[in-house]
């Protein structure tokens, strides 16, 4: 089952809602509770801008599709909604045209999140 945005994410949202400074603290133990959340977030921004949908990312960071979309969105106890990474605001959803495909991509916050790891290895 997986989790809507505010659905036991203290009603933080994808829009901002929550400055990108209190977040910080969250997003950094979030992802250090969770590989499979850093290497999306990192396979993300290599693709970046562009977006993906959820089988590609399983490939590409070696997991099941479940296991994405758990830490994309939450799902159950494994992956909680509140440390998901559209709630963090990291990733955010995008249409993907016909069909009803689900993209993710990383949002602004996400980049300069992803930047910061990579600037200072030693933080996660």
């Amino acid at each position: 089952m997986g989790c809507r945005i505010g659905e036991n994410s203290g009603g933080r949202s994808s829009c901002g809602v929550v400055s990108s400074e209190l977040l910080r603290p969250l997003v950094v133990r979030s992802l250090r509770r969770s590989s499979i959340r850093k290497r999306i977030a990192e396979y993300l921004f290599d693709i970046s801008p562009s977006g993906s949908y959820t089988s590609e990312i399983a490939y590409h960071v070696k997991t099941t599709p479940t296991n994405v979309i758990g830490a994309i969105r939450g799902m159950g106890s494994r992956y909680r909604c509140d440390e998901s990474l559209i709630s963090l605001n990291i990733v955010e959803q995008v249409d993907g045209g016909g069909g009803g495909i689900k993209l993710y991509r990383l949002t602004d916050f996400g980049r300069e999140v992803v930047l910061s790891l990579r600037g200072n290895k030693n933080s996660l």
